[in-house]
């Protein structure tokens, strides 16, 4: 890389200012999506629960109406072996015979019975099930059309901003390669360890941007000067004086106007 060129304090700090307001515009437009993306993964993880679910109750009415047909078969079976032996008892030779065959008969009403009883369940368990599909379509169709929603808003904010995001990555990448290297590091360290991800802040009614601890009077000349880099003693930003934080907004104002 070739070598940059030396400049003076002020126009370091101006430099320093101007990357500061390129990431925090970039910083802006990435908080306009906000959790929009993860709202967005939540809902499709949802729906895919929802329509899983929908499968699921849909398989275990056919498991339902399956075990119907097959008690209803049971019930058939058994009334065509309780005709076959009420025909065998005309014919027994003994009473042995007669009570062996009643008991057959006993039994398969016994089973008839309790198949009867089992669809009398399984029917309700239909109608529930039917209750909780009905209930879970209700739901999937909701948020199948607040995802849509949710979609819509992203792309329409992807769309927006995507290319002015590009466009200011670039434009920090140039304002980084102005700037000395041991700046730029610093810069970023800084933005790393602060909130908001504010590094270069200007001096704000004698305290700096966005803290309550005031800085001395002659410390504020000092930054006023513009002849040496001064950072906050409680948060480690780096501090402009007002006047040139605002020429410096105003001339980015300008350049983010034509993105």
């Amino acid at each position: 890389m070739a070598n940059k060129k030396e400049s003076t304090v002020e126009e370091k700090l101006r430099a320093l200012y101007d990357l500061q307001l390129i990431d925090s515009r970039v910083d802006e437009i990435r908080n306009i999506r906000g959790e929009l993306p993860l709202e967005v993964q939540d809902l499709e993880d949802e729906v895919h629960g929802l329509r899983t679910r929908l499968d699921k109750l849909k398989t275990d009415l056919e498991t339902i109406n399956f075990e119907i047909t097959a008690k209803k078969n049971l019930i058939d079976e058994s009334k065509t072996l309780i005709k076959k032996y009420n025909e065998q008892q005309k014919n027994v030779r003994n009473s042995r015979e007669f009570n062996s065959l009643t008991k057959e008969v006993e039994f398969q009403e016994l089973e008839i019975q309790l198949a009867e009883k089992n669809i009398k369940e399984f029917k309700a368990q239909i109608e529930q099930k039917k209750e909780v599909i009905a209930q879970t379509k209700d739901k999937l169709t909701e948020r199948e059309g607040h995802l849509k929603h949710k979609k819509g808003e992203l792309d329409a904010i992807l769309a927006e901003t995507e290319k002015e995001e590009k466009a200011l990555l670039k434009k920090s990448e140039e304002y980084e390669d102005k700037i000395e290297d041991r700046l730029v590091q610093a810069y970023k360290r800084i933005r790393h360890n602060v909130k908001n991800g504010l590094a270069v802040v200007a001096v704000e009614r004698g305290a700096s941007g966005g803290s309550f601890f005031t800085i001395p009077p002659q410390v504020q000349v000092e930054i006023a000067s513009r002849k040496k880099i001064i950072t906050d003693e409680h948060s480690g930003r780096i501090l402009v004086d007002p006047l040139l934080a605002e020429e410096e907004q105003e001339k980015m104002q300008e350049l983010f106007a034509k993105f």
